[in-house]
Protein backbone atom coordinates (compact mmCIF):
# COMPACT_ATOMS: atom_id res chain seq x y z
CA UNK A 1 0.00 0.00 0.00
CA UNK A 2 0.74 3.00 -1.03
CA UNK A 3 -1.48 5.35 0.55
CA UNK A 4 0.01 8.12 2.48
CA UNK A 5 -2.31 8.59 5.89
CA UNK A 6 -1.50 11.26 8.25
CA UNK A 7 -0.93 10.50 12.27
CA UNK A 8 -3.97 10.66 13.28
CA UNK A 9 -4.94 7.81 10.70
CA UNK A 10 -2.82 5.95 12.10
CA UNK A 11 -3.92 6.10 15.48
CA UNK A 12 -7.16 5.43 14.58
CA UNK A 13 -5.75 2.11 12.53
CA UNK A 14 -3.82 1.41 15.92
CA UNK A 15 -6.61 1.63 18.33
CA UNK A 16 -8.88 -0.26 16.21
CA UNK A 17 -12.11 2.19 16.16
CA UNK A 18 -14.35 1.48 19.13
CA UNK A 19 -15.74 3.81 20.41
CA UNK A 20 -13.32 4.86 22.79
CA UNK A 21 -10.41 5.99 21.09
CA UNK A 22 -11.02 9.17 20.22
CA UNK A 23 -10.11 9.78 17.32
CA UNK A 24 -13.30 10.46 14.87
CA UNK A 25 -11.38 9.34 12.00
CA UNK A 26 -13.23 7.99 9.25
CA UNK A 27 -11.54 5.67 6.99
CA UNK A 28 -11.56 5.10 2.97
CA UNK A 29 -12.44 2.27 1.32
CA UNK A 30 -8.90 0.78 1.09
CA UNK A 31 -7.89 1.39 4.72
CA UNK A 32 -11.19 0.22 6.33
CA UNK A 33 -10.20 -3.25 4.38
CA UNK A 34 -6.51 -2.90 6.15
CA UNK A 35 -8.32 -1.81 9.41
CA UNK A 36 -10.82 -5.37 9.07
CA UNK A 37 -7.67 -6.92 8.13
CA UNK A 38 -5.80 -5.60 11.44
CA UNK A 39 -9.06 -6.57 13.88
CA UNK A 40 -9.39 -10.06 12.15
CA UNK A 41 -6.40 -11.08 13.99
CA UNK A 42 -5.77 -8.93 16.79
CA UNK A 43 -9.23 -8.94 17.77
CA UNK A 44 -9.32 -12.93 17.44
CA UNK A 45 -8.46 -13.59 20.83
CA UNK A 46 -10.82 -11.53 22.15
CA UNK A 47 -14.43 -12.43 20.64
CA UNK A 48 -12.97 -16.01 19.48
CA UNK A 49 -14.12 -15.31 15.95
CA UNK A 50 -11.92 -14.66 12.56
CA UNK A 51 -15.19 -14.00 10.05
CA UNK A 52 -12.76 -11.68 7.51
CA UNK A 53 -14.14 -11.08 4.39
CA UNK A 54 -17.26 -12.98 5.41
CA UNK A 55 -20.35 -11.02 4.39
CA UNK A 56 -23.03 -11.28 1.66
CA UNK A 57 -20.24 -10.30 -1.14
CA UNK A 58 -17.86 -11.90 0.67
CA UNK A 59 -15.50 -8.59 0.26
CA UNK A 60 -16.40 -6.51 3.12
CA UNK A 61 -13.15 -7.21 5.47
CA UNK A 62 -14.64 -6.84 8.41
CA UNK A 63 -13.10 -8.69 11.38
CA UNK A 64 -16.37 -8.05 13.17
CA UNK A 65 -18.69 -10.71 11.81
CA UNK A 66 -18.33 -14.69 12.24
CA UNK A 67 -19.36 -17.95 11.78
CA UNK A 68 -19.97 -18.97 15.66
CA UNK A 69 -16.65 -18.78 16.29
CA UNK A 70 -14.86 -21.11 13.81
CA UNK A 71 -11.85 -20.22 11.29
CA UNK A 72 -13.79 -20.19 7.59
CA UNK A 73 -11.54 -21.45 5.29
CA UNK A 74 -12.63 -19.00 2.92
CA UNK A 75 -11.90 -15.81 5.46
CA UNK A 76 -8.84 -17.10 6.26
CA UNK A 77 -7.67 -17.64 2.67
CA UNK A 78 -8.66 -14.36 1.77
CA UNK A 79 -6.92 -12.98 4.46
CA UNK A 80 -3.75 -14.25 3.95
CA UNK A 81 -4.05 -12.94 0.19
CA UNK A 82 -5.28 -9.04 1.26
CA UNK A 83 -2.46 -8.43 4.29
CA UNK A 84 0.62 -9.26 1.11
CA UNK A 85 -2.00 -6.83 -1.32
CA UNK A 86 -2.09 -4.19 1.85
CA UNK A 87 1.43 -4.61 3.59
CA UNK A 88 5.04 -5.11 2.96
CA UNK A 89 6.58 -8.40 3.18
CA UNK A 90 8.50 -8.27 6.56
CA UNK A 91 4.96 -6.88 8.11
CA UNK A 92 3.32 -9.48 6.67
CA UNK A 93 5.94 -12.40 7.65
CA UNK A 94 5.01 -10.76 11.52
CA UNK A 95 1.37 -11.19 11.03
CA UNK A 96 1.47 -14.54 10.34
CA UNK A 97 3.82 -15.01 13.07
CA UNK A 98 1.26 -13.65 15.24
CA UNK A 99 -1.46 -15.18 13.61
CA UNK A 100 0.45 -18.74 14.61
CA UNK A 101 0.03 -17.89 17.91
CA UNK A 102 -3.59 -18.67 18.19
CA UNK A 103 -3.85 -22.73 18.32
CA UNK A 104 -7.44 -22.24 15.46
CA UNK A 105 -5.81 -20.15 13.02
CA UNK A 106 -2.40 -22.03 13.31
CA UNK A 107 -4.35 -25.46 12.78
CA UNK A 108 -5.93 -24.31 10.03
CA UNK A 109 -3.21 -23.38 8.20
CA UNK A 110 -1.24 -25.77 8.45
CA UNK A 111 -3.82 -28.64 7.93
CA UNK A 112 -5.81 -27.60 4.93
CA UNK A 113 -2.82 -27.47 1.81
CA UNK A 114 -5.40 -24.75 -0.13
CA UNK A 115 -4.76 -22.56 2.76
CA UNK A 116 -1.21 -23.11 3.14
CA UNK A 117 -0.29 -22.30 -0.61
CA UNK A 118 -1.65 -18.73 0.16
CA UNK A 119 0.49 -18.30 3.12
CA UNK A 120 3.81 -16.12 2.40
CA UNK A 121 6.93 -18.68 2.78
CA UNK A 122 9.21 -17.64 5.60
CA UNK A 123 11.50 -18.69 8.10
CA UNK A 124 8.39 -18.23 10.83
CA UNK A 125 6.34 -20.39 8.86
CA UNK A 126 9.22 -23.60 8.28
CA UNK A 127 9.86 -23.42 12.19
CA UNK A 128 6.03 -24.11 12.68
CA UNK A 129 6.04 -26.75 10.16
CA UNK A 130 8.58 -28.37 12.04
CA UNK A 131 7.06 -28.00 15.67
CA UNK A 132 3.94 -29.78 14.03
CA UNK A 133 6.00 -32.40 12.50
CA UNK A 134 4.30 -35.96 12.16
CA UNK A 135 1.07 -34.14 12.98
CA UNK A 136 0.71 -33.07 9.63
CA UNK A 137 -1.74 -34.88 7.35
CA UNK A 138 -0.63 -36.42 4.26
CA UNK A 139 -2.77 -34.09 2.13
CA UNK A 140 -0.36 -31.00 3.58
CA UNK A 141 2.89 -32.62 3.11
CA UNK A 142 3.28 -32.27 -0.54
CA UNK A 143 2.64 -28.47 0.18
CA UNK A 144 4.49 -27.99 3.45
CA UNK A 145 7.89 -29.29 1.24
CA UNK A 146 7.45 -27.00 -1.18
CA UNK A 147 6.75 -24.15 1.42
CA UNK A 148 10.27 -25.34 2.46
CA UNK A 149 11.83 -25.67 -0.38
CA UNK A 150 10.82 -21.84 -1.30
CA UNK A 151 12.50 -20.81 1.95
CA UNK A 152 15.64 -22.93 1.30
CA UNK A 153 16.15 -21.48 -1.91
CA UNK A 154 15.90 -18.09 -1.09
CA UNK A 155 18.30 -18.47 2.42
CA UNK A 156 20.60 -20.44 -0.13
CA UNK A 157 21.17 -17.44 -2.65
CA UNK A 158 21.12 -15.22 -0.10
CA UNK A 159 23.71 -17.03 1.95
CA UNK A 160 25.80 -19.43 0.02
CA UNK A 161 27.97 -17.58 -1.67
CA UNK A 162 28.94 -15.24 1.17
CA UNK A 163 29.40 -18.93 3.37
CA UNK A 164 31.54 -20.47 0.70
CA UNK A 165 33.85 -17.13 -0.01
CA UNK A 166 34.53 -16.62 4.09
CA UNK A 167 35.13 -20.22 4.97
CA UNK A 168 37.21 -21.06 1.96
CA UNK A 169 39.64 -17.69 2.03
CA UNK A 170 40.35 -19.08 5.65
CA UNK A 171 41.12 -22.33 4.71
CA UNK A 172 43.21 -20.81 2.39
CA UNK A 173 44.74 -18.50 4.15
CA UNK A 174 45.63 -20.89 7.01
CA UNK A 175 47.21 -23.20 4.51
CA UNK A 176 49.14 -20.22 3.39
CA UNK A 177 53.14 -21.18 3.48
CA UNK A 178 56.25 -18.53 3.45
CA UNK A 179 59.09 -20.79 2.06
CA UNK A 180 56.62 -22.31 -0.82
CA UNK A 181 58.08 -24.69 -3.46
CA UNK A 182 58.33 -23.21 -7.13
CA UNK A 183 55.00 -25.47 -7.89
CA UNK A 184 53.50 -23.99 -4.82
CA UNK A 185 53.85 -20.17 -5.08
CA UNK A 186 50.87 -17.94 -5.13
CA UNK A 187 51.50 -15.69 -8.08
CA UNK A 188 48.50 -12.94 -7.24
CA UNK A 189 49.34 -13.23 -3.70
CA UNK A 190 53.19 -13.07 -4.16
CA UNK A 191 52.74 -9.52 -6.78
CA UNK A 192 50.15 -8.21 -4.01
CA UNK A 193 52.55 -8.42 -0.88
CA UNK A 194 55.41 -7.49 -2.93
CA UNK A 195 53.98 -4.06 -4.73
CA UNK A 196 56.18 -1.87 -2.78
CA UNK A 197 59.20 -3.86 -4.41
CA UNK A 198 58.09 -2.63 -7.53
CA UNK A 199 61.25 -2.03 -10.04
CA UNK A 200 59.73 0.65 -12.69
CA UNK A 201 63.03 0.66 -14.86
CA UNK A 202 62.58 -3.34 -15.27
CA UNK A 203 59.24 -3.12 -14.74
CA UNK A 204 58.71 -5.69 -12.77
CA UNK A 205 58.63 -6.51 -8.87
CA UNK A 206 61.42 -8.07 -6.92
CA UNK A 207 59.70 -10.79 -4.88
CA UNK A 208 61.39 -10.67 -1.34
CA UNK A 209 58.68 -12.69 0.24
CA UNK A 210 56.91 -15.51 -1.36
CA UNK A 211 53.57 -16.33 -0.77
CA UNK A 212 51.74 -19.99 -1.67
CA UNK A 213 49.68 -22.96 -0.40
CA UNK A 214 50.45 -26.35 0.50
CA UNK A 215 49.29 -29.34 -1.06
CA UNK A 216 45.95 -30.15 -1.16
CA UNK A 217 44.69 -32.60 1.55
CA UNK A 218 42.69 -35.14 1.01
CA UNK A 219 41.96 -34.98 4.88
CA UNK A 220 40.04 -32.10 6.34
CA UNK A 221 42.02 -29.52 7.70
CA UNK A 222 38.96 -28.68 10.22
CA UNK A 223 36.16 -30.23 11.69
CA UNK A 224 33.23 -28.43 12.22
CA UNK A 225 30.54 -29.87 14.72
CA UNK A 226 27.01 -28.07 15.17
CA UNK A 227 25.37 -28.89 17.85
CA UNK A 228 21.81 -27.54 17.54
CA UNK A 229 18.98 -27.74 20.52
CA UNK A 230 15.86 -28.14 18.73
CA UNK A 231 13.59 -27.05 21.28
CA UNK A 232 10.69 -25.24 20.75
CA UNK A 233 12.18 -22.04 21.15
CA UNK A 234 15.56 -22.10 18.52
CA UNK A 235 12.93 -22.65 15.58
CA UNK A 236 14.73 -19.63 13.29
CA UNK A 237 18.15 -21.22 14.35
CA UNK A 238 16.71 -24.63 13.57
CA UNK A 239 16.51 -23.39 9.85
CA UNK A 240 19.47 -21.14 9.36
CA UNK A 241 22.05 -24.19 10.88
CA UNK A 242 20.41 -26.36 8.23
CA UNK A 243 21.38 -24.05 5.78
CA UNK A 244 24.89 -22.92 6.90
CA UNK A 245 25.56 -27.01 7.60
CA UNK A 246 24.47 -27.97 4.04
CA UNK A 247 26.75 -25.41 2.19
CA UNK A 248 29.75 -26.22 4.58
CA UNK A 249 29.16 -29.88 4.16
CA UNK A 250 30.02 -29.55 0.62
CA UNK A 251 33.01 -27.45 1.16
CA UNK A 252 36.85 -29.17 0.84
CA UNK A 253 38.81 -29.83 3.93
CA UNK A 254 35.74 -28.75 6.17
CA UNK A 255 34.10 -31.72 7.74
CA UNK A 256 31.04 -30.85 9.20
CA UNK A 257 28.80 -32.81 11.52
CA UNK A 258 25.55 -31.83 12.58
CA UNK A 259 23.58 -33.03 15.78
CA UNK A 260 20.81 -32.16 16.56
CA UNK A 261 19.23 -32.50 20.44
CA UNK A 262 16.48 -32.33 22.64
CA UNK A 263 15.90 -34.94 25.50
CA UNK A 264 17.69 -37.36 22.72
CA UNK A 265 20.37 -37.13 20.53
CA UNK A 266 20.25 -37.38 16.48
CA UNK A 267 23.22 -37.29 14.48
CA UNK A 268 21.58 -34.94 11.23
CA UNK A 269 25.45 -35.31 9.00
CA UNK A 270 23.76 -37.51 6.41
CA UNK A 271 20.87 -35.05 5.49
CA UNK A 272 22.92 -32.59 4.92
CA UNK A 273 22.91 -33.48 1.24
CA UNK A 274 19.13 -32.20 1.32
CA UNK A 275 18.39 -29.16 3.59
CA UNK A 276 14.82 -29.57 2.46
CA UNK A 277 15.17 -33.27 3.92
CA UNK A 278 17.37 -32.10 7.03
CA UNK A 279 14.55 -29.44 8.03
CA UNK A 280 11.32 -31.36 7.13
CA UNK A 281 12.36 -34.11 9.02
CA UNK A 282 13.77 -32.05 12.26
CA UNK A 283 10.55 -32.67 15.33
CA UNK A 284 10.80 -29.29 17.08
CA UNK A 285 9.90 -29.34 20.49
CA UNK A 286 10.09 -31.56 23.84
CA UNK A 287 12.78 -30.98 26.42
CA UNK A 288 16.43 -30.13 26.42
CA UNK A 289 19.57 -32.25 27.26
CA UNK A 290 22.53 -30.15 26.61
CA UNK A 291 24.88 -32.71 28.64
CA UNK A 292 23.82 -36.03 26.73
CA UNK A 293 24.37 -33.60 23.25
CA UNK A 294 28.21 -32.63 24.74
CA UNK A 295 28.50 -36.13 25.76
CA UNK A 296 28.10 -37.35 22.69
CA UNK A 297 29.95 -34.23 20.59
CA UNK A 298 32.59 -35.21 22.69
CA UNK A 299 32.95 -38.93 21.59
CA UNK A 300 33.28 -38.17 18.11
CA UNK A 301 35.73 -35.66 18.66
CA UNK A 302 39.27 -36.93 16.90
CA UNK A 303 41.42 -33.33 16.35
CA UNK A 304 40.64 -31.26 19.10
CA UNK A 305 42.89 -28.76 17.94
CA UNK A 306 41.21 -28.71 14.59
CA UNK A 307 37.66 -28.67 15.73
CA UNK A 308 35.37 -26.09 16.29
CA UNK A 309 32.39 -27.04 18.23
CA UNK A 310 29.29 -24.74 17.68
CA UNK A 311 26.36 -25.09 20.65
CA UNK A 312 23.31 -23.44 19.67
CA UNK A 313 21.21 -23.01 22.58
CA UNK A 314 18.85 -21.28 25.13
CA UNK A 315 21.36 -22.90 27.38
CA UNK A 316 17.82 -23.63 29.57
CA UNK A 317 19.21 -27.59 30.85
CA UNK A 318 17.03 -29.93 31.49
CA UNK A 319 19.47 -32.68 32.00
CA UNK A 320 22.50 -32.80 34.54
CA UNK A 321 23.56 -29.31 34.74
CA UNK A 322 27.09 -29.59 36.59
CA UNK A 323 28.19 -32.85 34.28
CA UNK A 324 27.27 -30.22 31.46
CA UNK A 325 30.04 -27.65 32.92
CA UNK A 326 32.35 -30.44 33.76
CA UNK A 327 31.86 -31.98 29.98
CA UNK A 328 32.20 -28.83 28.66
CA UNK A 329 35.57 -28.34 30.56
CA UNK A 330 36.92 -31.59 29.25
CA UNK A 331 36.31 -30.05 25.87
CA UNK A 332 37.88 -26.95 25.88
CA UNK A 333 40.79 -28.25 27.92
CA UNK A 334 41.50 -30.57 25.34
CA UNK A 335 42.02 -27.96 22.70
CA UNK A 336 38.47 -27.75 21.06
CA UNK A 337 37.57 -23.92 20.45
CA UNK A 338 33.94 -24.07 21.64
CA UNK A 339 31.09 -21.01 20.47
CA UNK A 340 27.82 -21.20 22.49
CA UNK A 341 25.21 -19.37 20.10
CA UNK A 342 22.52 -18.70 22.58
CA UNK A 343 20.62 -17.69 19.06
CA UNK A 344 21.10 -17.66 15.41
CA UNK A 345 18.34 -15.95 13.83
CA UNK A 346 17.45 -12.10 12.82
CA UNK A 347 15.13 -11.48 16.37
CA UNK A 348 17.48 -9.77 18.30
CA UNK A 349 18.01 -10.30 22.39
CA UNK A 350 17.12 -13.95 23.14
CA UNK A 351 16.13 -15.20 26.73
CA UNK A 352 18.82 -17.83 28.20
CA UNK A 353 19.89 -18.81 31.42
CA UNK A 354 22.28 -15.97 32.74
CA UNK A 355 23.93 -18.98 34.97
CA UNK A 356 25.41 -21.46 32.76
CA UNK A 357 26.19 -18.06 30.14
CA UNK A 358 28.48 -16.65 33.21
CA UNK A 359 30.01 -20.51 33.55
CA UNK A 360 30.42 -20.86 29.94
CA UNK A 361 31.86 -17.33 29.67
CA UNK A 362 34.70 -18.24 32.78
CA UNK A 363 35.82 -21.07 30.90
CA UNK A 364 36.74 -18.60 27.37
CA UNK A 365 34.42 -19.44 25.61
CA UNK A 366 32.27 -16.68 23.48
CA UNK A 367 28.28 -16.91 24.69
CA UNK A 368 26.24 -14.46 22.41
CA UNK A 369 23.48 -14.19 19.56
CA UNK A 370 24.14 -14.09 16.16
CA UNK A 371 22.41 -13.21 12.97
CA UNK A 372 22.78 -15.26 9.70
CA UNK A 373 24.70 -12.64 7.86
CA UNK A 374 27.41 -12.46 10.54
CA UNK A 375 28.13 -16.33 10.79
CA UNK A 376 30.20 -16.66 7.89
CA UNK A 377 32.28 -14.18 9.15
CA UNK A 378 32.25 -15.74 12.75
CA UNK A 379 33.23 -19.21 11.22
CA UNK A 380 36.20 -17.54 8.80
CA UNK A 381 37.33 -15.82 12.36
CA UNK A 382 37.09 -19.49 14.16
CA UNK A 383 39.00 -21.20 11.41
CA UNK A 384 41.78 -18.77 11.85
CA UNK A 385 41.82 -19.19 15.30
CA UNK A 386 41.37 -15.43 15.96
CA UNK A 387 40.45 -13.39 19.52
CA UNK A 388 36.62 -15.00 19.18
CA UNK A 389 36.01 -12.30 22.00
CA UNK A 390 37.88 -9.44 20.45
CA UNK A 391 35.98 -10.29 17.14
CA UNK A 392 32.61 -10.01 19.04
CA UNK A 393 33.49 -7.10 19.95
CA UNK A 394 34.55 -5.57 16.64
CA UNK A 395 30.94 -6.28 15.49
CA UNK A 396 28.98 -4.47 18.27
CA UNK A 397 27.95 -7.46 19.51
CA UNK A 398 27.20 -8.35 23.15
CA UNK A 399 29.15 -10.73 24.76
CA UNK A 400 26.31 -12.71 27.50
CA UNK A 401 27.70 -13.83 30.81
Amino acid sequence: METDINDITKWRLILGGDEADGTGVSLSQELSQIDGALGALYEFDQNGEFGYGSGEDGENGSGKTGDGGRVGTPSLSKWLGDIRKYFPARTVEVLQSDAMKFPELKKKLIFEPEILEKATPDVNLVATLMELGKLIPSKTKDTARKVIQKVVDDLMQKLEQKTVAAITGAIDRSQRKHRPRHSEINWNATILKNLKHYQPQYNTVIPEILLGYGRKSKKSLKDIILCLDQSGSMGQSVVYSGIFGSVMASLPNVKTTMVAFDTEVADLTEDLKDPVDLLFGVQLGGGTDINKALTYCQEIVHKPNDTILVLITDLYEGGNASEMHRRTKELVDSGVQVICLLALDDNGSPSYDKNHAGRFSELGIPVFACTPDMFPDLMAAAIKKADLKKWVGDQDIVLKG
